[in-house]
């Protein structure tokens, strides 16, 4: 079977339209623009016999998503300034044990049991109101709500 002009078309056609459906982060559409190229390119027919016109979709995708998705991706997001993550520091937590001072415990916060570690000097008791003032992936670094111990 030789690789018409328009089955391209139809295959890039798709998987643009795969891309829209999914939430994806926007690696397909390379792909189908690669796809639409060769067919414009086949139709007006310079794209050469189906091994070539193979290469240069390999190529174009490729280099296309290279080149092209970083700069689509910074552009793309809508408040550079504003942190990815939902930021807790400031939030208070309620702590659901006994924490030394440096040590690791739990604490309630938003409705969620989180890891905390005790950022002073002075043990914090099980119901302490305590403030977030740092985050380390998932650990929160906690000190009491009136301030430093």
């Amino acid at each position: 079977m030789s690789l018409l002009w328009w089955h391209w078309i139809v295959v890039g056609l798709l998987l643009i339209l795969g891309e829209m459906a999914s939430a994806g982060g926007f690696y397909v559409i390379f792909f189908g623009g690669a796809a639409l190229l060769v067919g414009i390119l086949a139709a007006f027919g310079v794209a050469g016999p189906g091994w070539a016109q193979l290469i240069l979709f390999s190529v174009l995708s490729i280099s296309s998503l290279a080149l092209f998705r970083s700069p689509l991706m910074k552009w793309m997001q809508l408040d550079p300034q504003r942190p990815a993550v939902d930021p807790l520091i400031g939030e208070i937590g309620i702590t659901q044990e006994d924490i030394v001072p440096g040590g690791v415990g739990r604490l309630e916060l938003r409705g969620t049991s989180w890891s905390g570690r005790n950022a002073t000097s002075s043990a914090l008791t099980r119901g302490t109101r305590c403030r977030v003032v740092r985050v380390e992936g998932l650990m929160l670094h906690v000190e009491p709500e009136g301030g430093r111990a």
